[in-house]
This record gives C-alpha cells, sequence and structure tokens, in this order.
C-alpha cells in the first residue's frame, strides 16, 4: 500500500498476476502518486499462464508447475513500479489455484478459484475490506471482461463481499464497512479502436486484431475515465516485469500476450460505476475521479 497521505483508500480486486497493470495499471500509479492508500488484492497465483519466450518455458503447469511462485515476483516487481508497496492475496498467496479456461483439465482441479467455497472466500474478501475500509472497490464486470472463469468468479465474490461487509455478516471478519462506491473495470469500444487505429510498425510476428476480437464495452456503459497520460511509463514498465505474460514493444505504445495480438497502452482507463452515487461529471457526463464526490477523510 502507498503511504496514505490524503484519506483516499482504494481496493483493486484482481483474478491473475498482470491483470492489475494490463486493465488498471495507469489508474493504481495516479491514485498511489496522489498519496491515496493502494491495494492490489490477487485472487490466484496465475499458474496455468502460457509462458512467453524459452527461458522460463519449463515453469508451466504441465512441467515443472512453478509458474505461479515465479509470478509473485513479477507482480511485486510490477507493483513497484507503479507505487505499491507489496501484493496481497485473498486467503493468502496459493488459497486458491489459477482455473484456467473453462472445460480443461485446470477447472476440475479442487483447489481451482472456481470451484472456491463462495462462503469461505467471501469470508476472506470481507476481512480484506474491513481491515482496509476502503471507499471505493474496484473489480470486473459480469463477464469478468472477457469471460475468464476466475474473472467472472471475482466479479461474483466481489460484489458479494461489497454488500456483506457493510452488514453484520461474518461477524468474526471484523467491523463493518461501507464501501461508498464499486466499479467495474471496462475497456471503452470507441478508445480500443482509436487506440488499434494509432498503431503503426509491430515487431515480427505481432499481428493487429481482427474486428470485434478484442472484448469493449458500448461507450454509453462507461461512467467514468481517469487520465493515466502523466503515469504510462509506469505502467509501461509494470507491463514489462510480467515478462512471463507480457511482451512490451519497442516501436511504439503496444504489448501483446503470449496470442502476438497487439494491443495500445492506453492513455485513458475506463469504468463504470455500480454501488454507489456519481460524484461531479465533466462535460463530457463522465466522472474523471474515482473518488468524485467521496469525502477523503471519510472512515
Amino acid at each position: 500500500m502507498a503511504e496514505n497521505g490524503n484519506g483516499r483508500r482504494l481496493l483493486l480486486v484482481h483474478a491473475h498476476p498482470d491483470d492489475e497493470t494490463i486493465t488498471t495499471g495507469g489508474t493504481i500509479a495516479h491514485y498511489a502518486a496522489t498519496g491515496a492508500e493502494v491495494t492490489v488484492l490477487t485472487c490466484t497465483l496465475g499458474e496455468e499462464g502460457e509462458v512467453i519466450g524459452d527461458r522460463w518455458a519449463q515453469l508451466v503447469a504441465d512441467r515443472a508447475d512453478q509458474l505461479g511462485g515465479y509470478r509473485i515476483g513479477e507482480l511485486t516487481a510490477a507493483l513497484a513500479q507503479l507505487g505499491v508497496d507489496a501484493p496481497r492475496f485473498l486467503g493468502g498467496a496459493g488459497r486458491w489455484r489459477d482455473s484456467g479456461m473453462a472445460g480443461t483439465p485446470s477447472a476440475a482441479n479442487p483447489r481451482a478459484f472456481v470451484n472456491a467455497d463462495a462462503d469461505e472466500a467471501t469470508a476472506a474478501l470481507v476481512a480484506v475490506i474491513r481491515e482496509l475500509r476502503p471507499q471505493v472497490v474496484v473489480g470486473y464486470d459480469p463477464n469478468g471482461g472477457y469471460g475468464h472463469p476466475d474473472h467472472i468468479q471475482a466479479h461474483r465474490l466481489t460484489t458479494a463481499a461489497v454488500e456483506a461487509a457493510g452488514t453484520d455478516a461474518y461477524p468474526d471478519a471484523g467491523a463493518p464497512w461501507q464501501v461508498a462506491k464499486l466499479y467495474w473495470t471496462v475497456t471503452e469500444h470507441a478508445a480500443l479502436e482509436d487506440g488499434i487505429c494509432a498503431i503503426g510498425e509491430l515487431p515480427d510476428g505481432w499481428r493487429l486484431p481482427e474486428p470485434g476480437e478484442r472484448a469493449c464495452v458500448p461507450d454509453e456503459t462507461v461512467t467514468t475515465d481517469v487520465d493515466v497520460t502523466a503515469v504510462l511509463a509506469a505502467k509501461r514498465a509494470a507491463l514489462a516485469a510480467h515478462a512471463t505474460q507480457v511482451a512490451v514493444s519497442e516501436l511504439g505504445p503496444e504489448f501483446t500476450l503470449s496470442n502476438n495480438i497487439a494491443l495500445p497502452i492506453l492513455g485513458t482507463e475506463h469504468f463504470t460505476l455500480v454501488r454507489g452515487e456519481l460524484g461531479p461529471v465533466g462535460a463530457d457526463g463522465r466522472e474523471h475521479d474515482l473518488f468524485a464526490g467521496v469525502p477523503a477523510a471519510e472512515g
């Protein structure tokens, strides 16, 4: 967590290491730089991830099965670039395992996050919320952004935990705390298209996305924009820290995963408010601050 200098507390719940940087890295760096207390809570170690390149290829799940432990180090390095001291894991590091994609053998593992006992996992997240007392929580939309089972599970648990945290449920998880605002991290269609259109020369082997290939949401569903242009260098460095999963172009502001599909590193990150009230909005009808309308010293 960044040192709390202004009373703002932000909790972001993500499924795997690298999700935090890909979707909300600029937002994390922006609020950490302003003195907000920023915590990233990760639900799994990302054990089932594919690996880019040969150097760490033997760490994957069907070989040494050491990738999850290695990715703790990558996450720690990425968060340092974004201004956050250290990672936290739901239930403790390794409590739940990366489920992989739906229908794969990894999803049938009893320790897979998709098979987590809902009451236990919700209680663990409620305890974190009551400990940290964030005014703002960021999670995923019902599709988990792009349909990954762990993202969908994280959405379910975050929704349930935010609701339960302010009630008398889970009395052993600390004193009730009412979260003022819950957001989904989303990608706006227009911004994604503009970013893809601006991509120039790509590294060998990379390609542009096909129309409709990358997940996004209709522009009108976005309620909040955060301008992260001032911290794009930090986001880029954090992406590079996830080197087993992410490759960053040296030719422009793009990155790719193991599929070699180029994606733009956007200067704005987008959100949809689903709990709480919109604060002051700009001429575009959107908020430009996740804490808009939330008293800085609340709680």
